[in-house]
C-alpha cells in the first residue's frame, strides 16, 4: 500500500509542477481539466491495489498485471521486460521505457519495431520516427466506423488555414485543443449544419465534430510503407514475441504471481524472462555438444 501512495504522490507532485510552471493564459479551464483527468478505476483489489481489473484471457473478471517483452527478432532473445497493470495505456507506455532503458544499458538502438495495431496511435509513431527507430506497426484508425455517416476521408483538410471542409462545403474549425494522444477536434457551425441538405448522411447531433491527428504526416508514412516486404517481415517475425508468451503459460506454467505489488510483478516476470533466455540458449548449444559427444576422445 505504502508502494502504491507514493506512486500516487510521485504523480501529483509532477503534475503540480507542470501546472505551476505554465503562465494563466496556457492552464486548463475546469472542463479541460476534468477531461484529461485519469478515470477512476471501476473496481479495486484490496490486496493488490496496484493491479488493474480485466477480463483478458480466459478469466472473466480479476485483477492481473501484464508482461511487456522487449525481443531481438533475428535470434529471439528476450533484451528487456516490464511489469505493468493489465492495462493498454501502461503496456504502450512501457514500450519507451524499455527502447530507452536498453539504449543506456546495452548501447542497442532498435532500427524497427514490430508491434501490433495497439501502439499504432500517431503519437507512438512521431516518437518512434523522431528517435530513428522505424514503426512496423499496423495503423490504429477508427475513422471507419461511423455507421453509415461521412468518414474523416470526406473532409478535405488545409494545413495553411488549419481548417477541413465538409462535402457540403462548409468549414470545420479548430480552437487549438489538442487533446492526449495528439488528437485536434474540428467543430462545424450549428447554424451550416442546421440548413444543411446532407445532415442526414454526416451526423446525428445538432453539429458535426470530426478529431484529426496533429501526426498525420507520420500515420501517411506508415501506411505508405505496410506493403513493403520489410514490413511484411516484421508482421511475421512479430509471432516470436506471441510464441514467447505462450510458452510462459504452457511449458513453464506461469499463471498466476506469488508476489504483489509492482515490485513482485517485476521480479517474477525478471525471473521468467531470465529463464526462457537460457532455455533459448541452451537449445542453440545443443547441436555443438552433440557434435562433441561423436568425436572420438
Amino acid at each position: 500500500m505504502r508502494e502504491y501512495i507514493a506512486a500516487l504522490d510521485e504523480a501529483a507532485t509532477a503534475e503540480d509542477a507542470n501546472l505551476a510552471a505554465k503562465s494563466d493564459d496556457e492552464r486548463p479551464d475546469r472542463d479541460e481539466a476534468r477531461e484529461k483527468a485519469p478515470s477512476v478505476p471501476k473496481v479495486t483489489s484490496l490486496t493488490d491495489p496496484a493491479a488493474a481489473g480485466t477480463s483478458k484471457g480466459q478469466m472473466k473478471v480479476g485483477f492481473a498485471y501484464g508482461i511487456n517483452y522487449m525481443i531481438d527478432t533475428r535470434n529471439a532473445v528476450i533484451v528487456d521486460v516490464e511489469a505493468t497493470p493489465a492495462r493498454w495505456s501502461a503496456e504502450v507506455a512501457a514500450t519507451k521505457t524499455m527502447l530507452e532503458r536498453i539504449k543506456k544499458r546495452f548501447d542497442l538502438t532498435a532500427s524497427r519495431l514490430a508491434a501490433d495495431a495497439a501502439y499504432g496511435s500517431g503519437l507512438m509513431l512521431h516518437w518512434l520516427i523522431a528517435r530513428g527507430t522505424e514503426p512496423h506497426i499496423p495503423l490504429l484508425n477508427g475513422s471507419g466506423v461511423t455507421n453509415g455517416l461521412f468518414t474523416r476521408k470526406d473532409f478535405v483538410y488545409d494545413a495553411e488555414a488549419n481548417v477541413l471542409t465538409c462535402p457540403n462545403g462548409k468549414p470545420l474549425k479548430s480552437n487549438g485543443l489538442v487533446r492526449d494522444g495528439g488528437y485536434v477536434p474540428y467543430w462545424a457551425s450549428t447554424k451550416d449544419c442546421r440548413v444543411c441538405p446532407m445532415k442526414s448522411r454526416c451526423t446525428v447531433g445538432a453539429k458535426r465534430i470530426v478529431i484529426r491527428n496533429i501526426y498525420e504526416a507520420d500515420r501517411a508514412r506508415v501506411r505508405a510503407s505496410q506493403e513493403t516486404p520489410a514490413f511484411k517481415q516484421s508482421a511475421r517475425e512479430r509471432k516470436k514475441v506471441e510464441m514467447s508468451f505462450a510458452h510462459l503459460k504452457r511449458h513453464m506454467g506461469f499463471r498466476r504471481l506469488r508476489l504483489r505489488e509492482m515490485t513482485g510483478a517485476s521480479d517474477e516476470f525478471l525471473l521468467a524472462a531470465a529463464a526462457q533466455n537460457v532455455r533459448k540458449l541452451i537449445s542453440r548449444l545443443v547441436p555443438d555438444l552433440r557434435m562433441l559427444r561423436m568425436q572420438p576422445a
